[in-house]
């Protein structure tokens, strides 16, 4: 069984990303990934409101479009499987900056509510049979923000109940969640087309859905790498 190159954290245009849903698929497609996730923001509302006074425009996904969001998902599926043999996961990143963490779930089946609190949340997404990830813990040396502080603050409260946390978020590495043993994974938090030369997850297991996200919850063969540019072989 061969070692997959894998990134679970992407965002396009569907929220604050630069590249299409289709320029993500073509980008990572033409550089030899096996298994991507589109993960675009859905805020909290009492962001969304905040957002809105300032700019007068929703930011992310927002619960109106979500059905649509989705169907244009499954379509970039079908194509970057069928154009580059491709593995793409739909997912969302829960974005409370509220109360200030941000969750990924992965292969999410329905809408989830980000102002839920994250034992809802995790509860929610396991439901759903998705995979639930632990978004940038700590500082990040790109931006000077921990948008997911509170996740930080009670850490050993939540550490089993993600089935795994960044242990790196683009160029920054998250040594704690190294020391402490906790499951890992390793993504771009990918914006802009620059962003692909970032950490990322390899994963040894079968590259169909069920298998990619087993392969995440039992951890035991995973690896991370810095990607830098250049075909994948």
């Amino acid at each position: 069984m061969e070692w997959l190159y894998c990134d679970f954290h992407i965002h396009t245009t569907w929220s604050d990303g630069s590249l299409t849903l289709k320029e993500v698929v073509e980008l990572y497609g033409q550089s030899g990934f096996d298994v991507i996730a589109i993960t675009d923001h859905l805020l909290d509302s009492n962001s969304q409101r905040q957002k809105i006074e300032r700019s007068g425009r929703h930011f992310g996904i927002g619960a109106e479009r979500y059905a649509e969001y989705r169907r244009e998902l499954w379509k970039a599926a079908r194509y970057a499987w069928e154009t580059y043999n491709m593995l793409l996961l739909p997912g969302i990143e829960l974005t409370n900056n509220t109360g200030k963490y941000h969750i990924l779930a992965l292969d999410n089946k329905e809408i989830v509510n980000p102002d839920l609190d994250v034992e809802e949340i995790l509860r929610e997404i396991t439901q759903q049979g998705a995979v639930s990830v632990a978004c940038h813990p700590f500082v990040r040396n790109h931006s000077g923000e921990s948008p997911s502080e509170y996740l930080w603050s009670n850490m050993d409260r939540f550490a089993t109940m993600f089935d795994a946390w960044e242990v790196a978020n683009r160029d920054d590495l998250f040594n704690i969640i190294g020391l402490k043993k906790f499951h890992y994974v390793a993504n771009s938090d990918f914006h802009e087309k620059r962003h692909l030369h970032s950490w990322k997850t390899l994963l040894r297991c079968a590259k169909n859905t069920e298998a990619v996200k087993e392969a995440i919850r039992k951890n035991d063969a995973v690896s991370i790498f810095l990607y830098r540019g250049g075909k994948i072989q």
